[in-house]
């Protein structure tokens, strides 16, 4: 690492128009050889959600050997370039969502995946559950409280996907299927239009009225270029490798751009009898990708520390045709023990973990101080429900991803006793990013095993 003379701070923002570019993490952000120096030099600690529907089978989802000799099911096999930084986790159950062992139904279960709450069945407004354990991140000092977003909630489905009602099974409010609450009776809303996603990371905050974005839009601006003279002057002080950087990054977000721009054209024409939103891609690949991509620039520039996204709800009806799988998922994951609609489903899961390792492997390349995003992230990785065949919450297909800032001993497989709380895996990952909780939804216990590979 270079140690600049004079350093810039960590929270440096360009602001210009209608837009504010924060700046990826630079050698010129660190002091030189003083005691704060060493302390900006350590890793950021952030958190990382990503969530998948309805369930996974479990011949095509857990390694039959535990430790670290463990083989990449078919499943998980897409995870083969970062294996060092997984950690594969079987025996977990999901407290509040059913007793051990028992079924329940999917709005139940996708609400008790972050709270570890059970939820009130009601199909009105009087929603009751529990804060998830990413906004206890979110409201934390030292992640939330030190970003210009506390989080950030994506989605690829918003909630007119859930067939247009607001009860769903077993009696519960739709709003259950979202995983992210604020409190005991707020769910966070999540983001489905990656415009929108793009203009909450580079907008002004104090000046994003629809007048502004309008007058941009017809100047036929990029939301970069009006703050492109500050960074020209900017980059003139700094070392030809912070140069470099900088470039890099305003590259990737330009790019991000322009093929948001590019789904906005071609929304009306291949689609003019729906009134889709703009900036929602038609590709369902390409919309995970955009997301997944606004969630590494998230990170990149500190806009925010906490990230959860929802690749799908609990109760999809997404097809992936692109894959050769017509059937709606959901439907599907109903598979009554038929080998091939289990074989489905397993292809399924498989492709929601390319497009996962896709975003990894970005990660991992993306320098970030003395390491990458990789290195210092935590991923919680997985699905509310084992089964949907049986609603069954216990034994759920979940992974740990990330270096965790050197706290996470990656490339193992970890199996628990048999219904070990998933509150016990949420607390543990809560104290590494430095939370300050007694406990979370009744679980003081901390993993060990995360932390050493067996």
């Amino acid at each position: 690492m270079f140690i600049a003379k004079q350093a810039i701070p960590r929270r440096t923002v360009l602001r210009g128009v209608g837009t504010a570019l924060a700046l990826p993490f630079l050698d010129a952000m660190v002091p030189a050889l003083t005691a704060a120096g060493k302390a900006a030099a350590m890793p950021t600690k952030r958190l990382g959600v990503v969530i998948v529907p309805n369930g996974a089978p479990r011949e095509y989802w857990t390694p039959e050997a535990a430790g670290a000799g463990f083989e990449l099911t078919p499943a998980l096999q897409a995870l083969e370039p970062v294996r060092d930084q997984v950690v594969v986790l079987t025996g977990l159950y999901s407290v509040g969502a059913a007793r051990p062992g028992q079924g329940t139904s999917h709005s139940a279960a996708a609400a008790a995946f972050l709270t570890g709450a059970k939820a009130k069945r009601t199909a009105g407004s009087a929603l009751q559950l529990g804060i998830s354990m990413d906004q206890v991140a979110a409201n934390a000092p030292g992640l939330g409280h030190e970003t210009p977003l506390p989080s950030l909630e994506l989605s690829l489905e918003g909630g007119d996907t859930v067939y247009g009602v607001s009860t769903c099974d077993g009696g519960f409010s739709c709003a259950y299927l979202n995983n992210s609450w604020a409190n005991t009776t707020t769910p966070m809303p999540r983001e489905t239009n990656p415009r929108t996603v793009f203009e909450r990371l580079f907008g002004d905050v104090g000046n994003t009225s629809a007048e502004v974005r309008r007058a941009r839009a017809q100047q036929q601006r990029s939301v970069l270029d009006v703050v492109m003279d500050k960074v020209a002057r900017l980059k003139s002080g700094l070392a030809p490798y912070d140069r470099r950087k900088i470039d890099e990054y305003l590259e990737a977000a330009r790019e991000i751009e322009r093929r948001i721009e590019i789904v906005e054209q071609q929304a009306d024409r291949e689609l003019p009898a729906i009134a889709a939103p703009a900036g929602i891609p038609i590709s369902y690949e390409e919309h995970a990708t955009l997301m997944f991509d606004l969630m590494l620039l998230a990170y990149q520039t500190d806009m925010t520390r906490v990230v959860s996204f929802m690749v799908g709800r609990e109760e999809s009806g997404a097809t992936y045709p692109q894959i050769g799988i017509s059937e709606p998922h959901h439907p599907l994951s109903h598979h009554q023990d038929v080998p091939e609609k289990i074989e489905k489903l397993a292809k399924i899961n498989a492709y929601h973990m390319q497009l996962f390792t896709d975003f990894l492997l970005k990660l991992k390349a993306t320098e970030d101080g003395d390491g990458s995003l990789l290195d210092h992230l935590m991923i919680l990785y997985g699905s509310a429900i084992r089964n949907s065949n049986r609603h069954n919450t216990n034994d759920l297909p979940i992974l740990v991803v990330g270096g965790g800032g050197g706290q996470i001993a990656g490339g193992q497989h970890i199996v628990f006793a048999e219904d070990t709380p998933l509150t016990d895996l949420q607390y543990t990952m809560l104290a590494k990013l430095g939370v300050p909780v007694e406990a979370f939804a009744g679980s003081e216990q901390e993993i060990h095993e995360l932390s050493h590979r067996a």
